[in-house]
């Protein structure tokens, strides 16, 4: 569950709330990549979404994308310029050289840990003194890479772009830190509606070794892209469907059918009219209650 935070000054007005299943039935993305980033985010792989602009749904696609991370889920929202990282055990190891504040900005009653923490980050760019930036974000990214999860926005057109923002000064991410984010959407604003649409999904590769102990770095993957000439959305995540099955604890065979089990449910949600946040949120629940039951037996 989420820990209840002070708000930060200039916080930009929160978007309108939209469900994942609002956002499938307006086009924004599909049930099978929805099913997919349930699985990923279920397995608390980093995510950015970035747009061309503040208003082009970034917000909106990953506040309904939270909605898949499992129930005892702690997020914890980064309080911009102002953030001390005070509650972030593992701060100076990862770069931060401020120390902590004389007034925390977090007070939990119990110490963090990675293995059950999301790190939110509302928008990483200067814009406001509420948005992450510089250093902030560099230990934000560095974070993923010891556990955290991560979930954030960030201005962007092309997942280059998104890539270069993070590397270049005041962030100076390295590529091996870089190859951390895992998955990066890039949305756009459908033209003559208030809608937008996931127009790329990428998943970054992380840097590994072989059994030799050899680094490898791959190139991003592509997960799915929007075929404007189809219209309709092109899937490509078979081909690296062995590598995403790893990185949430799973087998490739099992991954593949989970993916077609949570399809077709977000589909028979979308057909029934299921849209209201809370149901959708009992109803995921539910599903993994239902899914725990069947592989226990």
């Amino acid at each position: 569950m989420a820990d209840a935070r002070p708000a930060p000054a200039l916080r930009p007005d929160p978007p309108r709330p939209s469900s994942i299943v609002d956002l499938v039935r307006a086009g924004t993305l599909d049930a099978e990549l929805a099913a997919t980033l349930w699985l990923l985010f279920e397995g608390r792989v980093p995510c950015i979404v970035a747009g061309p602009q503040p208003e082009a749904g970034a917000s909106v696609v990953l506040g309904a994308l939270l909605d898949f991370l499992p129930s005892g889920t702690r997020t914890v929202e980064l309080a911009g310029a102002g953030e001390t990282f005070d509650w972030l055990p593992q701060a100076s190891e990862l770069g931060w050289a401020r120390g902590p504040a004389s007034s925390p900005g977090h007070r939990f009653e119990e110490a963090v840990r990675a293995d059950t923490t999301v790190l939110l980050v509302p928008e990483f760019s200067d814009r406001l003194t509420s948005c992450t930036w510089g250093e902030e974000a560099r230990i934000a990214v560095r974070a993923a890479s010891i556990g955290y999860g991560l979930a954030a926005t960030i201005r962007g057109d092309a997942l280059a772009e998104v890539l270069e923002s993070l590397r270049r000064p005041p962030v100076a991410l390295t590529d091996d830190e870089l190859s951390r984010i895992g998955v990066v959407l890039i949305v756009r604003p459908i033209a003559g509606s208030e809608a937008s649409r996931v127009v790329a999904a990428h998943y970054v590769r992380p840097v590994a070794r072989d059994e030799h102990g050899h680094v490898q770095r791959l190139a991003p993957a592509v997960l799915a892209t929007w075929d404007a000439a189809q219209d309709r959305f092109e899937h490509f995540g078979w081909g690296i469907t062995p590598e995403l099955a790893r990185r949430v604890g799973r087998r490739a065979g099992d991954f593949e059918q989970e993916v077609d089990r949570r399809r077709e449910f977000l589909g028979s949600l979308a057909s029934s009219g299921v849209t209201d946040r809370d149901a959708l949120r009992a109803a995921i629940e539910g599903f993994g209650r239902s899914a725990d039951a069947v592989a226990t037996n």
